[in-house]
């Protein structure tokens, strides 16, 4: 059994502060190069995704890795210690990146042809798995499998013409003959069916094991927070009854960040984050994990995630949580249809961290509530939080405070979340937003049945007051300044 990475880099841009090799605001290319061997090296993550959409993608990273720093890569070898592994495109759903699909698994064998001249024995393939994104069907990952074996690794065993040598002889081998798919789960519909998805995939296959990815951010852009921790919780356990029923190994992937709203897993959160989600194998950390915070503080809690030993997820009412997800995501999504005009607006002001776009996501490039659109969960949740509207708390109204009650038996960590949360509420919001007024005071006084303990940072308040009073001045010149000194008090930018 090979070795299952526990700690995920990742090139989420989260981040407020910059790393002190970027060489650019707007991270691209060569420092997302040495983003990855910093990740290896300095903070102890095992594994780095590489995302391959986008033309500024870098599909030498193995070769360049390698060559850049000989002597690291010497003595943890890649794709045996540490791994590398490439999101790519999903063609069902980005159909103007397809292609970039075929490029990137092409730089699979290419990548193995670096590590033998580099090793020069015959080593682990250095990229062996592929994640895909927006899984919505167990045809979306045979695809993928099948495409490289049939016509990646495949095609070296074809004569270039009838009579001629094959395409190995030619030049050289396509290695490795197979590859492993990943599916990344990232609307609630299919996260709930992912065990079925997922055994559906296995049938035909004598895998040893199968890693299966779920999303944090996405869901809770799209039914809220509540909706996107119980969905994740009850497809952790469905996955597990899937794990023991199969007597495979399944190995869960959580892709959290640093906001409540997106996972709230920090430096200072580890623990929580662990006993909420115990069955996950392997957790991402994001830029603003890596850089918002102090070096100790990061490699601390990178050690504490690889040591700690995974057990079952408990039993809890999974019709209770059916239940309460179909009523918060109605009143999320109401509020949200209120206020996506200045979310998109204020959005624009939000400060770039990658050059590459990230991928498009189940609705594309906006998501989509009925008339309206929205920008992505990072640029999301950072224009909410910098007009003092934690998104945290949009759904409450929904609740009565028996439902919240029992919520919190399943919910862990919900009073740590909604308590990092609702420090930085601002009530001048109203001001620009008067028609969400009733339901979010009407949410906070179901919440305040919890007695949470919560101490306002009247320092965040200052800033989204002059954003609030900016948007009503029509005044624009500071509001990007200002979005970034209220995230450097958060620690995290969206």
């Amino acid at each position: 059994m090979r070795k299952i990475p526990r700690v995920m880099s990742t090139q989420h841009p989260d981040n407020v502060a910059l790393p002190f090799f970027a060489e650019t605001p707007d991270m691209s290319g060569e420092d997302e190069i040495q983003e990855a061997y910093y990740a290896f090296s300095h903070l102890g993550c095992d594994e780095q995704m590489w995302d391959s959409e986008g033309k500024e993608v870098d599909d030498f990273v193995v070769k360049k890795l390698l060559t850049k720093y000989p002597h690291y890569f010497k003595q943890k070898r890649l794709g045996e210690e540490i791994f590398l592994t490439l999101r790519v495109p999903n063609p069902a759903i980005e159909r103007e990146e397809a292609k970039i699909l075929v490029e990137a698994l092409e730089s699979i064998p290419r990548s193995m042809d670096a590590a033998k001249l580099f090793y020069g024995d015959d080593p682990s393939p250095p990229i062996f798995e592929v994640i895909l994104p927006m899984t919505t069907s167990a045809e979306d990952l045979n695809r993928i499998y099948y495409f490289y074996k049939n016509f990646i690794s495949g095609k070296q065993n074809q004569p270039i013409y009838e009579g001629s040598i094959t395409v190995a002889e030619w030049v050289g081998e396509f290695l490795p003959e197979k590859i492993q798919v990943i599916p990344l789960f990232e609307d609630v519909t299919y996260m709930l069916q992912a065990h079925v998805i997922v055994q559906e995939y296995l049938k035909d296959k004598e895998e040893p094991y199968q890693r299966v990815f779920f999303a944090r951010s996405d869901p809770a852009l799209n039914y809220g927070m509540v909706s996107a921790v119980l969905a994740n919780k009850i497809a952790l356990r469905r996955l597990g009854q899937v794990s023991e029923r199969l007597e495979k190994e399944l190995f869960p992937i959580l892709g959290a960040g640093s906001p409540p709203f997106r996972g709230n897993l920090t430096p200072y959160t580890v623990e929580y984050v662990l006993s909420e989600y115990p069955c996950v194998e392997t957790f991402t950390v994001q830029s603003a994990f890596k850089y918002d915070n102090p070096i100790e503080d990061v490699i601390n809690a990178i050690k504490r995630i690889k040591n700690f030993v995974r057990y079952p997820i408990e039993d809890f009412d999974e019709d209770f949580a059916l239940q309460i997800i179909e009523k918060t995501t109605r009143e999320y999504q109401s509020v949200i249809e209120e206020i996506a005009g200045v979310i998109n607006f204020l959005s624009r002001y939000v400060p770039r961290r990658r050059m590459r776009k990230l991928h498009v996501g189940l609705f594309g490039y906006s998501r989509q509530f009925g008339k309206v659109s929205l920008p992505r969960a990072i640029g999301f949740c950072a224009t909410c939080y910098s007009i003092g509207l934690p998104p945290e708390i949009i759904g409450f109204s929904a609740l009565t405070k028996e439902e919240l009650y029992t919520l919190k038996d399943i919910y862990k960590n919900l009073e740590i979340d909604l308590s990092t949360a609702i420090q930085y509420f601002n009530p001048r919001v109203f001001e620009i937003l008067p028609g969400i007024k009733n339901k979010i005071l009407k949410g906070l006084n179901v919440i305040n049945a919890l007695n949470l303990k919560v101490e306002t940072n009247l320092e965040h308040r200052e800033i989204t007051g002059r954003i609030i009073k900016d948007l009503q001045r029509e005044n624009f010149t500071n509001l990007t300044t200002l979005i970034t000194e209220a995230g450097h008090l958060r620690r995290f930018l969206g």
